[in-house]
């Protein structure tokens, strides 16, 4: 999916707002068994997560060949029927019905693990914004203890923590996501906006997730 040329110019933070801001997790009746998650939406969230995992640099190259693989898994899947899959809670049920949800290659694990890719984004940004001045290698450490590290196997988890060293300072990193002329006090404010509307679009995601049964899958 091509990102428009408006967007490429605007900040990732100004890009995810935006998007955010339009992706609505519709739950009719407050019923998340039968909730609608539109498929182009998420992935273009997805796509954006991938811009700002790139800022960090080298430590995240593992983490990012993952997340863009899972987006063409299920991209391929909705553009094989557009109609059909427009809705990823669709595309869960139907492999929950035929037994093939938990394997490798399916697009229940390939959104698991966009979802905890979204998770890490959401809670590096959160701590960026309560503390700007903090230590970068921190803030990525805890990050990935907080939301991928519980779910990663050895060798994952050994990758990363090689790679944690490559990780720019917190001024490089913020700098590198502010706009032109943009100051640090309004970065943080976008910031605070951007988590303010991802934390309650993954809480919803989890609990759809623990409907089917995919919230404890662990990397092979």
């Amino acid at each position: 999916m091509k990102r428009s040329r408006d967007m490429e110019k605007r900040s990732e933070v100004n890009s995810v707002i935006d998007e955010l801001s339009m992706l609505v997790i519709v739950k009719p009746g407050g019923n998340h068994e039968a909730a609608h998650i539109p498929t182009k939406p998420f992935l273009s969230l997805c796509y954006l997560v991938l811009q700002v995992l790139d800022k960090i640099g080298p430590t995240m190259v593992v983490l990012r060949q993952d997340v863009q693989q899972n987006i063409k898994r299920l991209e391929v899947m909705y553009e094989s029927n557009t109609s059909l899959n427009s809705n990823l809670v669709e595309i869960l049920k139907s492999e929950a019905s035929k037994g093939n949800a938990r394997k490798r290659c399916s697009c229940s694990k390939a959104f698991v693990w966009l979802t905890r890719s979204l998770d890490f984004s959401s809670a590096l940004l959160q701590t960026l914004a309560k503390d700007p001045q903090k230590n970068m290698e921190q803030v990525v450490q805890e990050s990935y203890a907080a939301t991928l590290a519980p779910w990663h196997g050895w060798i994952s988890s050994a990758a990363f923590r090689v790679a944690l060293k490559l990780v720019p300072d917190s001024k490089t990193f913020v700098d590198l996501l502010r706009e032109k002329d943009e100051n640090c006090d309004t970065l943080n404010e976008k910031m605070q906006i951007l988590v303010s509307l991802l934390v309650p679009f993954l809480e919803d995601i989890h609990c759809i997730l623990v409907i089917y049964n995919l919230d404890r899958l662990k990397s092979t």
